[in-house]
């Protein structure tokens, strides 16, 4: 399972795109209030990966589109994405301190401000979503300048990504898993409900981002069946590699404390399964989404790398 590109700088150069975006997106941090529009900047853009966004993007670059046609779909993850991660950081949750190398945003603003930032960056992720196919006519002459989207799509699979991504982050998606994961803190809980959390804290959004990509790039069914199998498989393998970053990862590389999962009591592969068996499952996960895009030619070359990339990383 090798990496055909590089991506390093594949993934650098669409987080520049995905941050240059969220910023003619986002509200001012000057806008009143300050302090939750300040405390939404601070985590948005803490230095994060962008790696749903950049799912996205290279989806839509597999079924043969431009990758812009996907953008303000990506950035409206990498909100959700944003949001979930201050609400997880919450001392009612993980009660996290650090996160990205930086103070958490409840360390930063106080927990009212961060849990407030936190709903802020959900609704924004909607409202981006809600105007990407909106004639201008609507508003009477023009919508607001910090929503203005570049392309026009179907009006039909705009509206299907909205509610996919919804479902992916609601209470049978990421909240669900989320759930799942606070209350098996300090159990013994079977293997598949390891696996539906996993599936759903984390790979629901994934999946989201895959499908929603290719769909705002034209994707036909057949493609959507492949790439449903593709984004199924690298969420779970993205999950198995976080866990077991808890058990081998660096804290300077990760920018948070590692081995919380152990101290928590918290189910995760590495403890049910073994640091072993998680590799190869990771493994295996990762080389089933890469045959899965056998169909696809080198415009899926980003996506076979990210799964590859997501297996390999070291934060």
């Amino acid at each position: 399972m090798a990496i055909t590109l590089d991506i390093k700088q594949y993934m650098a150069s669409k987080a520049e795109m995905v941050n240059k975006r969220l910023k003619e997106l986002l509200v001012r941090e000057d806008e009143y209030p300050q302090s939750v529009h300040k405390a939404m900047h601070y985590s948005l853009f803490a230095g994060g990966k962008r790696l749903r966004p950049a799912l996205a993007l290279a989806s839509s670059e597999a079924v043969g589109a431009d990758c812009a046609k996907a953008i303000d779909v990506a950035c409206a993850i990498e909100c959700i994405h944003t949001y979930s991660l201050i609400h997880d950081d919450l001392p009612a949750i993980d009660n996290d301190d650090l996160r990205r190398g930086a103070p958490t945003c409840h360390k930063a603003f106080g927990e009212a401000i961060a849990i407030l930032a936190g709903d802020a960056l959900l609704t924004t992720a909607f409202e981006i979503m809600a105007v990407i196919n909106m004639p201008s006519r609507v508003f009477g002459g023009g919508l607001p300048s910090h929503v203005l989207s570049g392309g026009q799509t179907d009006n039909g699979r705009a509206l299907q990504v909205i509610s996919e991504i919804a479902r992916a982050a609601g209470s049978v998606g990421m909240i669900g898993g989320q759930v799942v994961d606070i209350e098996s803190e300090g159990k013994d809980i079977s293997f598949p409900e390891l696996e539906y959390m996993h599936i759903h804290k984390t790979g629901a959004l994934m999946l989201a981002s895959v499908r929603c990509g290719a769909l705002m790039g034209g994707a036909s069914d057949e493609d959507m069946i492949a790439l449903t199998r593709y984004g199924e498989a690298v969420g779970l393998a993205f999950q198995i590699a976080d866990d077991l970053l808890d058990v081998e990862g660096s804290q300077l590389a990760m920018g948070k404390h590692t081995g919380a999962d152990r101290k928590k009591g918290k189910a995760t592969y590495p403890a049910i399964m073994g640091v072993q068996e998680s590799k190869r499952r990771a493994t295996e996960l990762a080389d089933r989404a890469i045959s899965s895009l056998e169909g696809f030619g080198n415009g899926a070359g980003a996506l076979r790398s990210i799964a590859a990339y997501i297996v390999s990383r070291d934060r």
